[in-house]
This record gives C-alpha cells, structure tokens and sequence, in this order.
C-alpha cells in the first residue's frame, strides 16, 4: 500500500513540506509506503477545457501531470498540502489538480483522500475547503483527522513548534493507514468497489 503526498508549495522543504512529512512519517511507522511529489517553482499550466485528454487519455501539455497521471495506479491514497494564498491554494497546485483530477478521474475513484494546508494566521478553512473538492467529485473517500489538517507557522521551525497542528497531521496518517489496512482486509474477503452508473449530466436549462 503506497500513499502520494503532493507538494504544491514552491518551496521543497517549507512549511506545508514540514506538515507533509509528519503524515508520511506516521504513515510509515504503520507499514505504508509514501512518496512526496514536489510541484516545484516552475510555472504550471491551468487546464484550457480544449477536451483533448478524453481522446487521448493524457493532457495536452505534457509535464509533471502526465507522469503522475501515468502512475496513479501505484497508488492507494493522495494527500495534496499546500500553503495558504489570499486565503485559497497556491496558484500551481490548484492548476495541477485542475488537469490531473479532469484527465484522470476514473483512476481516483475508490481512493483514499486528505487535504494539508499551512499558514502564517488566517485563512486555512477555505483553502482547505478548496482541496476537498476535488476528492468528493469523483468517488474518493476523504480521511478525517481531530480538526481541521491545518499547521501554523512563519517558517519550518515555527511548524515544528505547532503541538497540535503536528499532533492533526499524525492522526491523519494514522486514520489513513487504518482505513488503507481496513480496505485491503475487505478486498481479501471478496468486497470489491462499488459499480457505479453511468454519469447522468444535467444543467439548470433541462
């Protein structure tokens, strides 16, 4: 079982790095691999809605979204973590999410999912609201921890200093590996996901 952390951050081993990392570590104490992606400080696409991925199977631009896309599989649980801008996500990882969730949806589904969100003071709920929503729009399971997956903090070391925003991140990890353990037992007893119907579509017109 493998968990994907995804740092929208631009800086490697910031703060939201230092709150991600505290969920990987006790994920791996309960026996779940991690690997945390970083986004990086290059500019990020937004998705332009031109459509070419349901024909393709791939977004049209290709960069780190392909190459996670592709490897989704390997995976049985994403965590995005990001820092809070104007009390929402940072701008590259809002862009990723947009393209990876839109060109690979049927491989969430089924999923275990979080949101992490770091800030110096305010606006952490909304932009972890944010997050959430690209987990609950296509059939993945979002993981609970004892508040809201927030740390607080200037810097890494002000993070560290943040008692219970750390002790969140490492019920959260511990939550997650619960539920991971819990569905691979399920599996062993012959549940399976569920069937889902077709997508009906509708709009406010008909």
């Amino acid at each position: 079982m493998k968990v994907l952390l995804i740092n929208g951050s631009p800086h490697q081993a910031g703060c939201t790095f230092t709150a991600l990392q505290e969920v990987a570590n006790t994920l791996n104490k309960n026996g779940i691999e991690t690997e945390i992606y970083q986004i990086g400080m290059k500019p990020v696409s937004g998705c332009i809605a031109c459509g070419k991925c349901r024909e393709i199977g791939k977004c049209v631009f290709d960069d780190g979204v392909n190459q996670l896309g592709a490897r989704l599989d390997e995976f049985d649980g994403i965590i995005l973590g990001s820092p809070v801008y104007y009390a929402g996500p940072s701008g590259q990882i809002c862009s990723f999410c947009d393209r990876l969730f839109f060109s690979n949806s049927s491989k969430m589904a089924g999923k275990l999912a979080a949101s992490v969100v770091s800030c110096r003071r305010g606006g952490a709920t909304a932009a972890f609201d944010r997050l959430n929503k690209y987990f609950t729009i296509v059939n993945m399971q979002v993981v609970g921890s004892q508040y809201w997956n927030m740390v607080h903090g200037f810097t890494p070391d002000d993070v560290r200093k943040d008692k219970e925003g750390l002790q969140t991140m490492r019920t959260l990890g511990a939550n997650m590996a619960w539920l991971l353990k819990c569905i691979e037992l399920g599996k062993k007893q012959g549940i399976t996901k569920p069937v889902y119907e077709p997508v009906t579509l509708t709009n406010f017109i008909n």
